[in-house]
């Protein structure tokens, strides 16, 4: 969108495919941003490119290409590239190195036409994205503790509206069960051991809604 300059509107980040776009050239040469200058830069989004390359005040000759940009370095049809890059693996396998700053980082987006209203049928798909993204941020936590330290364990897993707490056979611990941040969990697991809290299970949640 930012490259051809169409309308939209971003609805729901989702969460996967993040990735930057970044300068790279041989590896041989020590680059830096001021050796763009008069040199051919081949991408797949010139629109970007040409804007980025405005903004610093640096012009270069920007050459259009779909698909397989960076063999355009070995192929002699550019001096170095603009592209998309993950973990930088297919850059390496050509012989070139990234350098700079990214030009954009970015990620998945669902994005509808700007100034359309969003059909039923759309809301129901953006709550069941919704309800999927947010479940792999957390993770359900279930613990036995006794029911003396049940306090202070709720306050270390309190979930969201509060967690479940449940009675067991034997009259002095409870269950309880509770969302925590998947990023959190170990730490909150060995929290819980500290205050004398078994059984501590982690199970992963594939959709939910909030």
């Amino acid at each position: 969108m930012i490259d051809s300059g169409a309308k939209a509107d971003e609805v729901l980040s989702l969460s996967f495919g993040g990735s930057t776009f970044r300068f790279a050239g041989n590896a041989d040469i020590d680059w830096d941003l001021q050796k763009i200058a008069g040199k051919r830069v081949a991408t797949a989004y010139p629109g970007l490119v040409e804007k980025h390359l405005k903004s610093l005040g640096i012009k270069a000759e920007v050459v259009r290409l779909d698909g397989a940009v960076e063999s355009s370095v070995r192929l002699g049809v550019a001096d170095l590239i603009a592209d998309v890059v993950s973990t930088g693996n297919t850059l390496r396998q050509a012989g070139l190195k990234i350098f700079a700053d990214p030009i954009l980082v970015s990620e998945a987006v669902l994005i509808t036409r700007s100034g359309v209203a969003i059909p039923a049928e759309l809301e129901i798909l953006i709550r069941r994205l919704q309800g999927v993204v947010t479940a792999r941020k957390y993770v359900l936590l279930d613990y036995d503790v006794k029911k003396v330290d049940s306090q202070a364990a709720c306050a270390i897993t309190p979930g969201l509206e509060s967690p479940t707490i449940s009675p067991l056979q034997n009259a002095e611990w409870v269950a309880v069960r509770a969302m925590v941040l998947r990023k959190d969990t170990n730490r909150v697991m060995d929290e819980l051991w500290a205050i004398g809290a078994r059984g501590i299970l982690v199970t992963d949640i594939h959709a939910c809604r909030l």
